[in-house]
């Protein structure tokens, strides 16, 4: 029997929004959301900048318990008050099984998650009974480190299986042979009873075998198969035929 995912639907609490034309309930994501199930292996979300995936998975993370500006559900730290409050209006449909671990990463605010950890560090320094926080990221200061090795690192030392794991464009900071690293450890992970919900725009993490997608566009969010998506459609065509694809976008500089 496939294992029941840890949030299994969403559900927009459309009688409680007074005004549909105020942020962040005008976006189309938001104004056309009814409820959403979520995979119990990998759920994507994918569209263009701006679109409002992003948003949603924000009110997603917080809703179920984790920092704004991402971490563990243990972090509680406040760079700059960003965040809207989708979140108060979603109804969370959660299995019986809660999940050991998890982690919201975002790739905008991972420098401050990583400044954080040093910062409580350095606070602990002295206490034998307190181990470093960055023992369980590989041993280094994600300072130290790059930022795809730091984004790489937390994937493989941090996660570490029966946890809900959010990802905000996690491969901001890694290259295509990294995102493919990123599958595989994805993989192991599910079949370690853990749950993903990520946004991206990266078409090989797309990929994932049996990943639910959802489109999130100016007509709202809809499901859609990988073929279906424009960044594995765009990038298959200019892939196939990138001199013509090129003359094409620059027919301007001949003029």
């Amino acid at each position: 029997m496939e294992p029941l995912p840890y949030l299994r639907q969403i559900k927009l609490k459309r009688d409680e929004i007074s005004d549909f034309g105020v942020y962040p309930f005008v976006l189309p994501v938001v104004s056309s959301l009814d409820a959403l199930d979520f995979a119990p292996g990998v759920t994507m979300f994918v569209g263009e900048n701006g679109s409002g995936k992003s948003t949603l998975l924000e009110a997603i993370a917080i809703g179920m318990g984790f920092n704004p500006e991402g971490g563990t559900r243990n972090f509680n730290f406040v760079s700059r008050q960003t965040h809207s409050d989708l979140n108060q209006f979603l109804t969370f449909s959660k299995s019986f099984k809660r999940p050991r671990d998890g982690f919201f990463l975002r790739a905008e605010s991972f420098y401050n998650v990583a400044t954080n950890m040093d910062e409580l560090d350095e606070q602990d320094t002295g206490k034998l009974e307190v181990p470093n926080i960055k023992d369980s990221y590989g041993g280094r200061s994600l300072h130290h480190q790059s930022h795809g090795e730091a984004f790489l690192s937390l994937f493989v030392n941090r996660f570490g299986g029966g946890g809900l794991y959010l990802l905000d464009e996690p491969e901001a900071a890694l290259s295509p042979s990294r995102q493919l690293a990123m599958l595989n450890r994805m993989r192991e992970l599910v079949q370690a009873e853990s749950q993903f919900i990520v946004a991206t725009h990266s078409p090989i993490l797309m990929a994932y075998p049996g990943a639910t997608i959802y489109q999130v566009d100016e007509t709202g969010v809809y499901q859609v198969e990988y073929e279906e998506t424009e960044h594995y459609q765009l990038s298959r065509a200019f892939l196939n035929n990138p001199k013509t694809f090129l003359r094409e976008l620059f027919a301007d500089d001949d003029e």
